[in-house]
């Protein structure tokens, strides 16, 4: 099969031809229909997550199952799935109580092994972690889900509880704070969009954010606290910088929640977060690590019902060569939307 492999850390990605997965005990293969290119995916590239090299990266995917292994009760040939970026091990504590994005044996495609920057890649506890697609969701929209869509709606239902009529400040317009803005709008909040590139803040005017800001040096809490009486009751940081982080806390009114979703690299050993004003406002700081695959249905629900439009957040296709050439410059890419790959292209 064909797929993007770089074999140093921060080496030049290359399409290559390389074996086809088997599928593991208890696992499939997919056949890959769509995948995303994601923030995470340079992450890894850039060395700051732990992977064996050589690597194939990517983790938001969406297919076929193309081989069943032993063991698998669930699944067959033919099926349409997708995954959560976490795979749970299907027979731990967390697991077994649908907490399998908390698994502490958890394998990840794109990181703990080869992901789907590629024709086929191989999942394991499918009967845990393979989610259904229905017929009138196509693969681009259902491969969007697994990593940033999925990571905003458990941010925003799961853990920070948004109600309606609440004020939420996203912190960064790519593709997980456009899921972010459409899921907030969705479920009556009232957003306020901070971006540095203005076509991203077009498209989150046109999710439905009610207020956008472009970060070009002003205060931005300031501007946050201004437009919304007092603060966000719910701020999100979509990119993960020092900065991104602080504007995001400091956007907050008292007793706020922070839902943390972008990674956050360490700034001489250790991420560097506005502690003082965490603890002199009680606020929440809330990690967000992707959601479990039992938690789909209601998410899939409000798609299948028209509520939420993931499709609308992809910006470009590209093809497998295309993806290999944007993955080290990803840090730097201002997209007003989701870049998704087409592996099965060229």
């Amino acid at each position: 099969m064909r797929a993007v492999v770089y074999d140093t850390i921060g080496g030049t990605p290359a399409v290559l031809d390389v074996p086809v997965p088997a599928a593991p005990d208890g696992g499939v293969v997919v056949r890959v229909q769509a995948t995303g290119l994601c923030r995470s995916d340079w992450h890894a590239w850039a060395g700051h997550d732990e992977i064996a090299l050589p690597h194939v990266p990517g983790h938001e995917l969406a297919g076929v199952v193309a081989e069943v292994g032993a063991g698998v009760e669930n699944w067959t040939v033919g099926d349409r799935v997708t995954v959560p970026f976490v795979c749970g091990c299907g027979t731990c504590e967390w697991c077994l109580r649908g907490e399998a994005q908390v698994c502490p044996d958890q394998q990840q495609p794109g990181f703990t092994h080869w992901g789907s920057f590629a024709e086929y890649v191989a999942l394991h506890a499918a009967d845990t972690n393979l989610v259904a697609i229905p017929e009138s969701v196509s693969f681009e929209a259902a491969a969007s889900l697994g990593c940033r869509f999925a990571t905003a709606y458990r941010g925003l239902v799961g853990r920070a509880r948004i109600a309606p009529g609440e004020w939420v400040a996203v912190v960064g317009a790519g593709g997980v704070g456009l899921s972010t803005v459409m899921i907030a709008t969705a479920l009556g909040a009232r957003v306020v969009a901070i971006d540095r590139n203005p076509a991203a803040l077009d498209v989150a005017r046109s999710l439905g954010a009610d207020h956008v800001l472009e970060a070009d040096g002003r205060d931005i809490p300031a501007a946050v606290h201004e437009l919304t009486g007092g603060g966000a009751h719910v701020s999100v940081d979509a990119v993960g910088s020092e900065q991104t982080c602080a504007d995001a806390i400091h956007s907050l009114r008292r007793r706020g929640r922070q839902v943390q979703i972008g990674l956050l690299p360490p700034v001489e050993g250790h991420p560097r977060v506005p502690m003082a004003r965490v603890i002199a406002w009680e606020l929440d700081l809330l990690g967000s690590h992707g959601m479990a695959a039992v938690d789909y249905p209601g998410m899939l629900a409000l798609i299948e019902s028209g509520a939420l439009r993931p499709d609308r957040l992809i910006e470009r296709v590209v093809d497998l060569e295309e993806a290999a050439r944007m993955l080290p410059t990803f840090d730097r890419a201002t997209p007003a939307g989701m870049t998704l790959i087409d592996s099965q292209r060229g």
